[in-house]
């Protein structure tokens, strides 16, 4: 993480005249679009924010869709734009998902990166200040604290894998990105409520699926307004595959042919034909 102000940001842009490409926050990301309007309206390639659901249906398998739950938002201590912060459990499994997540997150191994641990320190003391102060929000709307929630040690940065349950979609840790190791787990029934409330976000970079029905992960797959949707996997990618997000969490695409096509312009050369046996 880092930041600019204003004058360092608009100065960086005004002496870029053909392109702009970001990676960051969504706050950053609106001072560049700024910029590259007031000087030469050059193009902007951006990838920012998110607050990416993870639905998890009746029908997954359990192990495998804790897995991926921890993974998806613990990742990188959650210090990841595609982090799956928001984590939908279908009623028929919600009691024992939570159950093994508490468990796993408990055994989760926290310290000093350079010696094998499962996670690592915060970016900066302003950033695990930020998400201490998300967990205590949570605690205050009323979500339902599992495990976690504090610091691990007195030195350094370190929180502990924090889960929240109950969590409803008003709350601030429900909305906003919290780039921090806290899952906030959500209880839903039926696939049109969990499109609805996957989609009522400002975000849509990522999104993933964890169900063993093909027509289940169709139908949800095409709904989430996300331009990246994990099946039964998450945080998988590649060189050739591209990537970028909806709404407020970009524009244009990342790596793959699309990629490339951010840098290229279209160009019409018209000269006439004379003798030409198809005129």
């Amino acid at each position: 993480m880092f930041f600019v102000d204003d004058a360092v940001c608009f100065h960086a842009v005004y002496v870029c005249d053909r392109q702009v490409t970001f990676t960051g926050s969504t706050e950053v990301g609106r001072l560049i679009m700024e910029a590259a309007a007031k000087s030469n309206l050059k193009p902007v390639t951006l990838e920012l924010g998110g607050k990416s659901p993870l639905i998890i249906c009746n029908d997954a398998d359990l192990d495998l869709a804790v897995d991926l739950a921890q993974h998806a938002v613990f990742y990188n201590q959650g210090q990841c734009c595609v982090a799956g912060s928001r984590t939908y459990v279908q009623e028929g499994i919600y009691e024992e998902f939570l159950k093994r997540a508490i468990d796993k997150a408990k055994k989760r191994v926290v310290g000093d990166p350079f010696k094998g641990v499962e996670q690592g320190p915060q970016v900066d003391q302003i950033q695990f200040e930020k998400i201490m102060s998300y967990i205590h929000s949570g605690i205050e709307e009323g979500a339902n604290l599992l495990t976690g929630g504090n610091r691990v040690g007195n030195r350094g940065y370190y929180v502990e894998p924090t889960v929240f349950a109950d969590v409803q979609d008003g709350m601030r840790i429900a909305r906003e990105e919290i780039f921090g190791p806290v899952m906030s787990v959500f209880k839903f029934s039926g696939l049109e409520e969990v499109i609805q409330r996957a989609n009522d976000t400002e975000y849509g970079l990522a999104a993933g699926i964890v169900t063993n029905n093909l027509d289940v992960a169709n139908r949800l797959s095409r709904s989430i307004r996300a331009g990246t949707v994990w099946v039964n996997c998450y945080l998988v990618g590649s060189t050739d595959v591209p990537f970028g997000g909806y709404k407020m969490s970009g524009i244009g695409r990342e790596k793959g042919l699309v990629g490339l096509l951010n840098y290229m312009q279209v160009k019409s050369v018209i000269t006439p034909l004379k003798d030409s046996p198809w005129l």
